[in-house]
């Protein structure tokens, strides 16, 4: 299918200002040409997310934990399946609203190169090389092998963007050329060139001066000529606008709108490119540059089969969405977004145990569906997982952030924990935090972090929890709830075990349930560092990578990266470098992550790969 021969005769048929308003976001409808109004708008970051009812997978940063490049392409492909039901269903209705699209705006391949930030919940982790791999997996779940698109990915937020979010419609992340290369930009690179990624969404910031979403180094120099990306490139949203009103690089709208189509981006998330007439009539840019753009957008449309009669994706049903194989592979890849990180022999707990499961986390909603959600309609708190395996005792204990608040307004007390701790065998801590407290600037109540941490501990009213319950001498299994690292040095001293979740999606809780009564073995890997402090980590605005992530980090982390245990006694003979026995010595059967790593000089991940090894069995692994 010639798709761009059809857009450039569609496009060639539209005035200048018809061209012009085809390059926001909210396109409208061009009746005289048969041009329906469609919206470019759409996220599915771990399911589709904010249309209604969806399966909601484990975060990205949990979805990292597995892996298991297999198992992010399955949960790509169910979310593919979820998102064209919806839009078969909701272009019935003649027109598509912001998040009914085919469009869509995930996944988010930015480096998590500080604990801090508060959006590093939705990346893969700090390693570039994990992050490439578990892109471009996921991008071809969406984006199918049919004759037309499934949907469209976008990989984002291009380029060098992790933090601060307060600062992010002005600032300026300096980098020198090895660490934009090595680190910044490397997994842009491997999902182009691995994933055909369908766009790439500018970020807010500038990069050595030049606005990322108007930068003719980033999107010119490197993006279309050394990377050889074909796609179209998205704004983020206001970020045009930006340009003139926070980066002081242009004098007004239309300045910056031209800038940033002269410079390859062709879709406006905002509304700055409502002044490009305005732009081409002083000679900013031209028409033909204008056209260019256009075809490139409907070029994607026509690939979607959105003006085809014969899409083989528009007889999806709705019935996809939250079926039963979905929800089977949602609780696979939450069971291995997992990380075991301490157990002194506690674990797998045997059915018989009474346990008291405590802390603001344990029956929250909240912390299975981090944040650009979907909303599924039938989920499992770690509190609903566990009451499905053993006799239970709850007591919530504390808010989650406020130390000042009482009975009156909580419904429990630290007391009522100690209660529910003291007739019980075992306790179970469910604490950390929620997206509320870590995300995007504007989302929680955090405002004056704009969602990004001031440092790595527990809130106040849980580390109060956490004593009072840890005086009691009884066998506590702590489970850690984040998206993002937290010190655990306590936890990891004091503690019988301790489980990373990382916001779990909706079957969460069973998972959680799964692995700690030994249903399954667990088989994460941390795809971050632990660390046990900020005052050991450089500036949060310095984007060097000296001293950060396992790579450069020169202290001593509480757990490194990579770091998971299982059930199984597992071991690793290594015939070459890149040869490997691995053995399971135990009498469990356990998936298992092989991490492969050089030293180049520095420690550097190389390969990976997930494998199930029944007890006593030897596999040989060979890396390419």
């Amino acid at each position: 299918m010639d798709f761009e021969k059809k857009a450039r005769e569609l496009v060639g048929k539209m005035t200048l200002a018809e061209k012009i308003a085809q390059m926001k976001y909210d396109a409208p409808a061009i009746e005289r040409l048969n041009v329906p109004a469609y919206n470019w708008w759409n996220e599915c970051l771990h399911g589709v997310g904010r249309a209604g009812r969806a399966t909601v997978f484990p975060q990205a940063i949990g979805m990292a934990a597995s892996f298991n490049t297999d198992l992010i392409f399955d949960v790509a492909d169910a979310i593919s399946e979820e998102a064209r039901a919806n839009y078969n269903e909701y272009r019935k209705f003649g027109e598509t609203d912001i998040y009914q699209g085919l469009t869509y705006w995930s996944p988010n391949i930015n480096i998590f190169r500080d604990p801090r930030w508060g959006r590093g919940h939705e990346t893969y982790g700090e390693d570039p090389y994990l992050t490439g791999r578990m892109g471009a997996s996921f991008i071809k779940g969406l984006q199918g092998k049919g004759k037309y698109r499934k949907v469209d990915a976008t990989i984002k937020h291009y380029a060098v963007h992790s933090g601060p979010e307060s600062k992010r419609h002005s600032f300026d992340a300096v980098v020198d050329k090895k660490d934009l290369y090595e680190t910044y930009l490397w997994a842009f690179k491997y999902c182009i060139d691995n994933a055909d990624p369908s766009a790439v969404m500018g970020a807010y910031n500038r990069v050595n001066g030049e606005p990322c979403c108007a930068s003719r180094t980033l999107l010119g120099d490197i993006l279309r000529g050394e990377f050889g990306f074909k796609g179209y490139v998205v704004s983020d949203c206001g970020a045009i606008c930006d340009i003139n009103q926070n980066h002081h690089v242009t004098k007004n709208e239309a300045e910056s709108a031209a800038l940033a189509v002269n410079n390859g981006c062709e879709l406006n998330c905002g509304t700055a490119y409502q002044w490009l007439k305005t732009a081409a009539a002083m000679g900013l840019i031209d028409e033909e540059t204008i056209t260019e753009a256009v075809v490139k957008l409907f070029t994607a449309r026509f690939r979607l089969g959105m003006f085809a009669d014969d899409c083989e994706y528009d007889k999806i049903p709705y019935s996809v969405v939250e079926c039963k194989k979905h929800m089977e592979i949602n609780r696979a890849i939450a069971r291995e977004s997992i990380v075991l990180l301490k157990n002194n022999g506690i674990l797998p707990l045997g059915r018989d145990k009474k346990i008291a499961v405590i802390g603001p986390n344990a029956d929250s909603k909240t912390v299975l569906l981090g944040n650009y959600n979907g909303t599924p309609s039938k989920y499992y708190t770690i509190l609903q997982g566990l009451q499905e395996y053993a006799e239970t005792i709850y007591a919530k204990g504390c808010h989650l952030f406020d130390d000042k608040a009482n009975i009156h307004t909580l419904g429990t007390s630290e007391k009522e924990a100690v209660i529910a701790a003291n007739n019980a065998d075992v306790v179970i801590m469910c604490m950390g935090l929620d997206p509320s407290l870590e995300g995007e600037e504007g989302d929680g109540y955090n405002s004056d972090a704009s969602g990004d941490k001031h440092d790595l501990e527990l809130p106040l009213s849980q580390k109060k929890l956490y004593r009072a319950v840890m005086k009691l001498g009884k066998p506590v299994i702590f489970i850690n709830i984040s998206g993002s690292c937290i010190n655990l040095s306590g936890q990891k001293k004091e503690c019988d075990a301790i489980l990373q979740c990382f916001y779990p999606g909706a079957m969460g809780g069973l998972a959680v349930a799964d692995i700690i009564f030994g249903e399954v073995s667990p088989s994460g890997r941390l795809p971050v560092t632990f660390y046990e402090s900020t005052s050991d980590l450089p500036d949060f605005e310095d984007y060097s990578m000296e001293n950060r992530t396992y790579k450069f980090f020169k202290g001593e982390p509480v757990f490194p990266f990579g770091y998971g245990l299982t059930y199984a006694d597992i071991s690793e003979k290594w015939i070459d470098e890149n040869t490997v026995e691995v053995t399971n010595n135990g009498d469990r059967d356990t998936e298992y992550s092989i991490l492969k790593f050089e030293y180049i000089p520095h420690k550097n991940l190389c390969g990976f790969k997930k494998v199930f090894l029944r007890n006593g069995e030897t596999l040989k692994i060979t890396f390419n």
